[in-house]
């Protein structure tokens, strides 16, 4: 699905987050990003508006102007800080996690209490930036996207 309205954010689609925890990404969203090329992610907080959480892999963020969030914080970057464990850093907190090859990430009842998040809720993946797509839960994105007249990719 493109922009909802000309010049707005592009969101690849929703996904529910199922009983299990399980979110599979959209596939536009994995391709775009290599997402699993790695085979680990790290996930961190959203804003304070959209909620969720942000996707991004090492490869993307660590030559980054971002990149000082993982040399500030090395249980982040050689993934020694227990998977799914947030880490708090500068005001977000940020954790690692496995993903499949499809892009599937299982989020823990630790992980979804943190987020705020629940099974059965949906979370709209919307392009941030070059470096990471965010999983959203809640704001004018969403209100948004449950009115659209077009077809949601649901995955």
């Amino acid at each position: 699905m493109p922009q909802m309205n000309k010049g707005g954010k592009f969101i690849f689609g929703e996904s529910e987050i199922r009983p299990d925890g399980r979110v599979q990404f959209p596939p536009q969203a994995v391709e775009e990003y290599r997402i699993a090329s790695e085979g680990k992610v790290y996930l961190f907080t959203g804003s304070k508006v959209t909620g969720g959480f942000c996707v991004t892999r090492q490869g993307l963020l660590l030559p980054s102007k971002l990149g000082h969030i993982l040399t500030d914080t090395p249980l982040l970057l050689r993934y020694e800080a227990p998977a799914g464990t947030f880490v708090p850093y500068k005001g977000r907190s940020y954790c690692w996690t496995a993903v499949s090859e499809s892009g599937e990430i299982t989020l823990t009842e630790e992980m979804l209490s943190f987020l705020q998040l629940e099974p059965g809720m949906r979370l709209l993946s919307i392009r941030s930036s070059d470096i990471a797509f965010t999983m959203g839960a809640k704001g004018p994105l969403l209100e948004k996207a449950a009115h659209f007249r077009g077809e949601m990719p649901r995955f």
